[in-house]
């Protein structure tokens, strides 16, 4: 056994309905005194509940998909102006992806308080969109320095934004286990990570005021997110980048949509990611286990229903292959790729 991974200097608060006292002693414990709040307007009611006891002194509320250029310059400005020692984001991954920019920037330090299971607030990874192409990167600045997790913020989330945002969280699983730096300690996270969504996303499509499922869904999301933050982004986060930057897509959509495909294409070739999967599942096979699970969520199946053009497979396809990792489990080539991403845009089973 031979192997580098690196554990990421962040702290975690867990628990369901003290996502106020949490913030207030993190903001404390760094001494911030001129706080920014980043929160869109769908979630100001929410924010506003979590910061009465903060010094709030700038808010920011222009959030958009992928952290388009002109909106990450805009807020760095209202940092600037107001002369920010924090930053504080409440939301899901587009005001969590704005903070992180804003960060890159700036240096400030980020108290993320998600409510969805996005997961980017336990990475150091960040993204940002210009003339239809999304940069990506992962630098230490843009790591939040604290994450408050509470189960009951994400109870408002409508039931297929919380299951499209959960296969999101199970892409990063899935996508660890042979990412570029996959090791056997992210391994291990990504396979807990794997049975705590199986577990706990029927019952939040079953019940959506089920805090306990919610939790174990966080749990899972949180767990996925730190097995990628290390692993780094394979086949299927480059994928799901092209996609969201050249036409504007969903995040968490395009992330449920693409990866049966993904592992329908990797699986064959990857034999311990394979079987970690599939016992975190409790099936045969991974693939098997990734479907039973999908009959149950009945997530979104297809990229056409969310805009991508038929004439733009092509094109994604040599963007994908120019940014593929180099050792992806199957070698990829313009015919299965292009298969790959026909299949994802028509939808049906993979």
């Amino acid at each position: 056994m031979r192997f580098v991974h690196d554990t990421l200097p962040q702290r975690v608060r867990f628990a369901t309905g003290e996502a106020a006292e949490h913030l207030a002693q993190e903001v404390r414990d760094l001494g911030a005194t001129r706080v920014m709040i980043i929160a869109s307007r769908r979630q100001r009611v929410v924010a506003e509940r979590l910061v009465t006891d903060l010094p709030v002194i700038a808010w920011h509320d222009d959030i958009a998909m992928h952290v388009p250029r002109t909106v990450a310059e805009r807020a760095g400005h209202i940092a600037s102006m107001h002369a920010v020692d924090c930053l504080v984001s409440v939301g899901g991954g587009s005001t969590t992806g704005l903070a992180k920019v804003v960060a890159l920037k700036t240096a400030l330090p980020i108290i993320a308080v998600p409510t969805t299971y996005a997961g980017s607030e336990a990475t150091p990874v960040w993204g940002m969109t210009e003339n239809d192409h999304k940069q990506t990167g992962a630098d230490p600045p843009a790591l939040p320095r604290a994450v408050i997790y509470d189960a009951s913020l994400s109870q408002s989330l409508p039931v297929g934004t919380s299951v499209a945002s959960g296969l999101n969280a199970l892409a990063h699983s899935i996508d660890s286990l042979w990412a570029p730096c996959a090791d056997p300690i992210n391994a291990t996270l990504a396979a807990e990570g794997i049975r705590a969504l199986a577990s706990g996303l029927p019952s939040v499509k079953a019940g959506p005021d089920d805090l306990a499922a919610r939790e174990q869904t966080l749990y899972g999301a949180y767990l996925a997110a730190t097995a990628f933050a290390s692993a780094g982004a394979g086949l299927h986060h480059k994928i799901c980048h092209v996609l969201g930057g050249m036409f504007g897509l969903p995040h968490a959509q395009t992330h449920a949509i693409v990866l049966p495909h993904v592992l329908t294409l990797n699986a064959p070739h990857a034999e311990d990611a394979e079987r970690r999967i599939a016992a975190a599942f409790g099936t045969p096979t991974a693939k098997g286990g990734l479907r039973l699970l999908r009959e149950r969520l009945d997530p979104p199946t297809a990229l056409r229903d969310f805009g991508m053009p038929a004439d733009g497979i092509a094109p994604a396809a040599q963007a994908v292959l120019a940014e593929a990792p180099p050792h992806n489990p199957a070698s990829l080539t313009t015919d299965n790729i292009t298969a790959l991403l026909r299949a994802a845009w028509k939808g049906g089973p993979s």
